[in-house]
């Protein structure tokens, strides 16, 4: 599916667009790679790392702010994986227009290049905090998923198919709360914040997102959004798992946060399908067809349904976590 193929990245120089580049290097051979971000110094790094695939990959300077330059990068492409995005919580509540500018505008902007260029398939990365918004950043992903479904529907004689996958923030992520507590750790604090001791949280890696992504890839007929069935934990656990001498102090809740993660919201469950490894929630718009576009396999989920890290039939103990954080190469 990805061998002889040319796949563009939006935001390529992130974690994801980092380990997603050498997971399809290092077990496909994809005609080419590009990289489309803004930051000249990440790609330079970037580049550093991936030295051994320079006949592979290519770096090209662009924002998806910019429809023309986006237009200019997708000569030829086939895949786009659209991981660019304002994605600090605070940041975007400090500065909104930017974040508009970022993840509306600029999904627009994916959405009608794509359809400009004739791409084949295009696959965006979501959030759990676009489920029941209650930040500017869930709020402005909510509205770019609406986008990427709704393309569907005017695609025409393009073909391109649009789908999204939708997951928590990625273990060990810059950013997460991983990195967060070791660094305090190896600063020497005497104490952990815990902005809620009731808090939970899902647990995916990156190879896990990765292989969501690769999912949509190969069975998106367009339209539908994917989700992982993955296990939860609770904050104050994986503090345990890490630190087991050092006093939790629960801080309160930051604005724009929540207590749980919610992947699959009540009102999407009329069109949500259970599989063995993932939910799929398909569009509730007059020009899907479930009959037609429901996968094989999938068990509607029942009226009502909600995939939520405080309800989770899945949970990772102490000893758990503290296993999977001693395998993470943790970044800050």
């Amino acid at each position: 599916m990805l061998d002889g193929k040319t796949i563009l990245v939006t935001g390529g120089t992130g974690s994801f667009g980092n380990a997603f580049t050498r997971y399809v290097l290092e077990n496909h051979d994809p005609k080419k790679i590009i990289i489309y971000s803004r930051d000249e110094y990440k790609q330079f790094v970037m580049r550093n790392n991936f030295k051994e695939y320079d006949d592979k990959i290519r770096y090209f300077i662009g924002d998806v702010r910019d429809e023309e330059r986006l237009k200019r990068a997708l000569n030829g492409v086939d895949y786009i994986i659209h991981a660019a995005a304002l994605k600090q919580v605070p940041a975007c509540e400090y500065n909104p227009m930017e974040a508009v500018k970022t993840n509306i505008d600029g999904a627009m902007n994916v959405v009608n290049a794509a359809l400009d260029r004739g791409v084949e398939k295009v696959v965006a990365l979501s959030t759990d905090k676009a489920v029941n918004p209650v930040n500017l950043y869930g709020g402005t992903k909510l509205v770019s998923d609406k986008l990427f479904v709704a393309a569907n529907a005017y695609r025409g004689q393009s073909g391109t198919t649009f789908s999204v996958v939708r997951y928590g923030n990625v273990a060990g992520s810059r950013g997460s709360v991983i990195p967060f507590f070791h660094k305090l750790i190896q600063d020497g604090a005497t104490e952990l914040p815990i902005t809620d001791f009731r808090m939970t949280r899902f647990w995916i890696s990156l190879n896990e997102g990765i292989q969501l992504v690769v999912k949509a890839l190969g069975e998106a007929k367009g339209g539908e959004t994917f989700i992982s069935k993955i296990p939860s934990f609770k904050v104050v656990d994986l503090a345990t798992a890490m630190a087991p001498n050092l006093k939790q102090v629960e801080v309160g809740i930051r604005e724009g946060e929540k207590l749980h993660e919610c992947m699959v919201p009540a009102a999407d469950s009329l069109t949500t399908y259970e599989y063995e490894k993932n939910f799929i929630i398909y569009p509730h718009m007059e020009w899907c067809n479930l009959e037609d576009a429901v996968m094989p396999g999938g068990k509607k989920v029942e009226s009502g349904f909600v995939y939520d890290s405080g309800i989770n039939t899945e949970w990772l103990s102490v000893d758990d976590l503290r296993m999977l954080v001693s395998e993470m190469d943790i970044k800050y």
